[in-house]
Parts: structure tokens; C-alpha cells; sequence
């Protein structure tokens, strides 16, 4: 089980090339950032651009894997967006992961303006979203036209160091969404439902699990990523609180758990003491 970390886009260079520098150290095999342009009670907080924490996190490390967890419609046009992910897959030295999801409601998808879209649209565009962006990863120039998103002669070059692109995975939680990330994506990634208690979230899990099972009979080998903090308890409350949740996500066919950063107020509130315990009990690859 390789395990991963979220640092949110809150911090200066300084601290953010410390932090990122600190993950890689650590031994994790995946570091993470949010793409949102304000997120739930942090909104009144710092929170600066992805792409460029990204930048800032790639020239930091050398060997972790960095992504956006996740990038969305919302928005995100796929052909800027696959010019930022190529350059980001450059300038690391091929160790971008692009998560991307169809995008929460709320501030990003208030930010232009335009009403919320319904269930059915959303998954139609993200569909699209992801199609496209994989073809521009791909190909040195594209065109499209689809109902969402249109390229003209979009040049991508020189292209991902990663080949034929970059991994892409896509979060997903219902059936047709599940599968877009079967048909488009490297690895599948889910926050689960939302529940009052820890072992109905886990329940939760184990049925989105046999599910994506069932859509992925005939393509064995995708990565399955889970976010640990969307359940009702903290992941890094302490070691043994990760350890049930490692050993829990384990017996569901995760191949990642993704946990945050601990904070000291608001979300994801822990010690980042828990952190470092966690990291020394990694082996190599970051896994567990």
C-alpha cells in the first residue's frame, strides 16, 4: 500500500519548498495538492494558484511523485490544463499525476457566475473533460468538438516526459463516472459518502470497491487511490487510527491511501508528530 500526503496551497515559497522537500524526505511515495479557488471554511484563509504550488513542489523534489488532487470542470478548460500539467511533468522530470473529478458545488463552481449544474450534466462534462484532456496529453496537436469543449490546432509540445502522457486518475463515486475512470484513467480515486460513524463509512467504501470490481472485470492492474480523511475520524489522530485504516483499505483492493497534512485548527486538526511517526514506518516506496 503506498501512501500519500496532501499539503494544502497555503504557505510562501519558503514553507512550501520546506514542506514538499519534507514529504519526499519523509519517504511517501506521492505528495498532493487541492485544486480549488476557495475551499469550505478556509475560503477567508491564504490560498494561493495550484500550477504554481505545483511548480514550486516539483523544483523542490526530486524522486516524489506530486499531483492535483483533484482538478475539475469547474474551472478548468483541458486545453490550458493540459499545457500546465505537460509543463509541470517537464519541469519535474516526469513525476506529475494528474487527479481530476467532475467538482464539487460551492465556491468553484459559483465563481463565474452560472448556476450549478445537475447531477447527469456534470458527469456528461466531466466525460468530456477527461477525454479531451487525455487526447491533448497524447498527441503533439489536437482538435475536438464536443458539446462542452471545442480545440482548434491545440499544439502540445514537447509533449510529457511520461509516455504516451502522464497518469491521469479520475475520482469517482457513481456508475457512470466509475466509468470514465475505467475507460480514460490509470487509477480510480474516491472520498467515499458521507456518514455518521466510521464503520458506515467503511461500509460505504466496500460497496463503491465491489462496484468499480465489477466495471474493471476486463482491466485488471488500475490503481485504486483512497482519501482516508473523508471518513468521520481523522487518519493521523494517531498511529494506530492509520494502521485500522491502512489494514481496512488494504482488504478492499486500495493500492493508495492519501492522507492530509495535520493542521492546528479547522480541518484536518492533528499532531504533526503522527506525520513523522507515520513516515518512519514506511518501507520502500512509500508503502505500508
Amino acid at each position: 500500500m503506498r501512501v500519500g500526503v496532501v499539503i494544502l496551497p497555503q504557505f510562501d515559497a519558503a514553507e512550501t519548498t520546506a514542506r514538499w522537500k519534507a514529504l519526499q524526505d519523509m519517504g511517501f511515495a506521492h505528495g498532493w495538492t487541492y485544486d480549488h479557488l476557495a475551499w469550505r471554511d478556509l475560503a477567508d484563509e491564504p490560498w494561493h494558484a495550484t500550477m504554481p504550488t505545483l511548480t514550486v513542489a516539483a523544483l523542490a523534489t526530486s524522486t516524489l511523485r506530486i499531483g492535483t488532487w483533484v482538478t475539475s470542470p469547474n474551472f478548468r478548460h483541458p486545453v490550458t490544463l493540459a499545457k500546465d500539467l505537460m509543463t509541470l511533468d517537464v519541469l519535474s522530470g516526469g513525476r506529475m499525476t494528474a487527479g481530476v473529478g467532475a467538482g464539487g458545488l460551492g465556491w468553484d463552481s459559483r465563481v463565474f457566475g452560472a448556476d450549478d449544474l445537475p447531477p447527469r450534466e456534470r458527469v456528461d462534462r466531466l466525460a468530456e473533460f477527461v477525454e479531451l484532456t487525455e487526447l491533448l496529453l497524447r498527441r503533439p496537436v489536437t482538435s475536438f468538438e464536443g458539446a462542452h469543449y471545442r480545440a482548434v490546432d491545440a499544439h502540445l509540445l514537447p509533449g510529457c516526459v511520461q509516455r504516451p502522457r502522464l497518469p491521469i486518475v479520475v475520482a469517482a463515486n457513481g456508475p457512470r463516472s466509475m466509468r470514465i475512470a475505467a475507460r480514460f484513467g490509470d487509477g480510480w480515486a474516491t472520498v467515499g459518502s458521507p456518514a455518521d460513524d466510521l464503520d458506515s463509512w467503511w461500509r460505504g467504501i466496500a460497496e463503491l470497491a465491489d462496484r468499480f470490481a465489477g466495471i474493471t472485470a476486463e482491466r485488471p492492474g488500475v490503481a485504486r487511490y483512497l482519501n482516508l480523511d473523508s471518513a468521520p475520524v481523522f487518519s493521523l489522530r494517531s498511529v494506530d487510527v492509520f494502521d485500522d485504516a491502512v489494514g481496512r483499505a488494504a482488504a478492499l483492493g486500495f493500492t493508495d491511501v492519501v492522507v492530509h497534512w495535520p493542521r492546528e485548527s479547522k480541518q484536518f486538526v492533528g499532531d504533526p508528530a503522527v506525520l513523522e511517526q507515520v513516515a518512519g514506518r514506511l518501507g520502500p516506496g512509500g508503502t505500508v
